[in-house]
């Protein structure tokens, strides 16, 4: 019976707004508490990438989505009142998000009429924070009942628990993928009068009348407004705005930002920060109507990226990265999509090889240091995984400025680290151009947390100085975790008589500083496409597998591919390595990519 709600092979195409063909492996739709929790007792629900989705008007997929889609279909708006002055009004997830506006103002409540017109289903408005015409939808949020996929169970968190923020929310961050949204719950105000005129828009259009518009004339005016800006979604595939409105700190704009171009708007957040028009500096960076292949920058709104008919992913993914990098280069500010790119390929590039010293070793005159082969110039270990629109370090080495910069790294979503030592560490401070927009995610042991707090004190103060990079810490254990919705399983291990970890991603494992590892944890790292381990010599070390030890764990693992990291001069050249290590097995090296489809 289960099964019968599970489909294969699904085009996904009319579940989103961009109209750019794209399937799913598999899918399931639930319209009750009931089917979901049938849904979740399914082998493919434990063993597959899992995507949650609504409308579909934040998604870019590119080609197959290669897991489970899951999709609600709960349906249902109903009202209450605790007494006269709290009223309260909950949709099911699935509904659309333009019909409960509706039903609101026909049903006489004011509140959320400047959010009228939103493209999308009721599940994705505390998930995105939905807003427009100043209003947000945390501004009428109650409360939000979830299904948590590890528990099994139901939960409601209050708008606070929620972590609103602008376009953004908790389910968007460190419980994306956790939480699936069943119902939300709104607190609305009785009246038919609207009241929120703080969108100039809105305001000279309630000034144009002789009396104070009610909440059905303000969102017809809305929907006039949007029509004007916005491309019909019935001709032109989008995802609405496809990045946020940057917000940096005040000493940023004053410092950098104005200098290089003086007629910059800023709207104030607080007392430290402030926001940027991110379409005016699109337009202002000479990309009205830029395209690449199928996608535009849509003329009459830059926030836009459009689909002029025949797009595909890669196009609209070229074109933003393209918005990105001129508005940088002209501004010296970061855009970030909202929109998330759903592809479960993984590409890791391989930053760094070498050991603590690297090679060539400073001082050494051995043949490998003096070796001209660029496969045997090692910077320290650390690779950059990304997937699903994620750009996730693993170690930040004191080697990451120069990696930055030779591999063309300009963005980092999180940081993972596999232990304290400094050759894996010792760059984090590095990663401050990466902090302009917030604090960058670091998932850690706490031991790692304790030091990290010791070591660059000043990057965790409540007071920082300006310019100082910040990190927002992620105590991780033995249980697997999300990244903004990518699942991370650590897999313990130990350098010596030193606990650490390595990371399953997908079917991509990364153990580096490895000695010994536990039966229980080899287990995480069956079925890979693709393992990389330390290996540091042939002769033996106390802490570190030698080359024989990790040619036998991964012989026993048995990954389709294995490369081996973390080298010391004494591993041989690269060329020499390649002849003596037997067939699927190889010796990364500095800027290899590796691709997993």
């Amino acid at each position: 019976m289960e099964e019968s709600l599970l489909r294969h092979n699904v085009d996904l195409t009319g579940y989103t707004t961009f109209g750019i063909p794209a399937t799913a492996r598999l899918f399931a739709e639930y319209s009750s508490l009931k089917e979901l929790e049938r849904i979740a007792r399914m082998p493919a629900f434990r063993d597959n990438q899992l995507l949650h989705i609504g409308g579909g008007s934040n998604l870019l997929f590119f080609g197959e989505f290669d897991g489970l889609v899951v999709h609600s279909a709960i349906k249902g708006i109903t009202e209450y009142s605790k007494n006269p002055e709290e009223h309260y009004v909950i949709a099911g997830a699935g509904e659309k998000w333009t019909d409960l506006v509706d039903w609101t103002i026909e049903h006489g409540y004011t509140g959320m009429e400047c959010m009228a017109g939103i493209p999308g289903e009721v599940g994705a408005a505390p998930v995105q924070n939905v807003g427009a015409f100043g209003a947000e939808a945390k501004d009428v949020i109650f409360s939000v009942e979830c299904f948590d996929t590890e528990s099994k169970k139901t939960v409601k968190f209050t708008n606070q628990e929620c972590g609103f923020g602008y376009r953004t929310s908790r389910f968007k961050g460190d419980w994306k993928n956790r939480y699936f949204v069943l119902r939300v719950s709104f607190k609305l105000k009785k009246s038919v009068i609207a009241e929120n005129f703080s969108y100039k828009s809105i305001q000279q259009f309630a000034d144009s009348l002789d009396h104070t518009p009610t909440c059905r004339e303000v969102a017809d005016e809305v929907v006039r407004l949007r029509a004007q800006r916005l491309p019909d979604p019935e001709l032109v595939g989008s995802a609405g705005s496809f990045f946020k409105n940057p917000i940096i700190h005040k000493n940023y704009l004053a410092d950098e930002v104005l200098r290089r171009d003086p007629d910059v708007p800023s709207y104030e957040v607080d007392y430290r920060r402030v926001k940027l028009p991110a379409g005016w500096l699109i337009e202002h960076a000479g990309l009205k109507g830029a395209r690449e292949g199928g996608a535009e920058v849509y003329p009459a709104n830059c926030l836009i990226l459009a689909n002029t008919g025949n797009a595909t992913a890669e196009d609209v993914k070229r074109l933003a990265e393209r918005v990105k990098t001129e508005v940088n280069r002209k501004f010296g500010v970061l855009l970030e999509p909202e929109v998330n790119y759903i592809d479960t390929a993984i590409e890791v590039t391989v930053l760094g090889t070498g050991t603590s010293k690297g090679i060539p070793e400073i001082g050494c005159g051995c043949r490998v240091c003096r070796s001209e082969d660029p496969h045997d110039k090692r910077l320290r270990s650390s690779v950059m995984v990304r997937t699903m629109g994620l750009d996730i370090l693993i170690d930040a080495s004191p080697d990451f400025r120069e990696q930055a910069l030779r591999y063309g790294i300009n963005h980092v979503d999180a940081l993972l680290l596999t232990h304290v030592h400094y050759d894996h560490v010792g760059g984090i401070d590095d990663l401050r151009p990466f902090c302009l927009n917030g604090d960058v995610p670091v998932y850690c042991r706490k031991d790692v947390d304790n030091d990290l707090r010791r070591r660059i004190d000043y990057c965790f103060r409540d007071v920082r100085y300006p310019g100082v990079p910040g990190f927002d810490t992620h105590i991780i254990s033995d249980s697997p975790f999300t990244v903004k919705g990518v699942r991370v399983i650590p897999v313990s291990h130990n350098h010596g008589k030193l606990p650490i970890v390595g990371f399953r991603i997908g079917r991509f494992g990364y153990l580096t500083d490895c000695k010994t590892i536990e039966e229980s944890e080899k287990e995480k790292l069956k079925g890979l496409d693709v393992l990389i381990v330390n290996a540091l010599r042939d002769r033996d070390h106390f802490a570190h597998l030698t080359i024989s030890e990790a040619v036998a764990l991964i012989e026993e693992l048995k990954p389709k591919r294995a490369y081996l990291t973390h080298f010391c001069h004494e591993a041989g050249t690269d060329c020499e390595l390649r002849e003596r290590l037997p067939g699927k097995i190889e010796p990364a090296y500095d800027g290899e990519i590796l691709h997993i489809s």
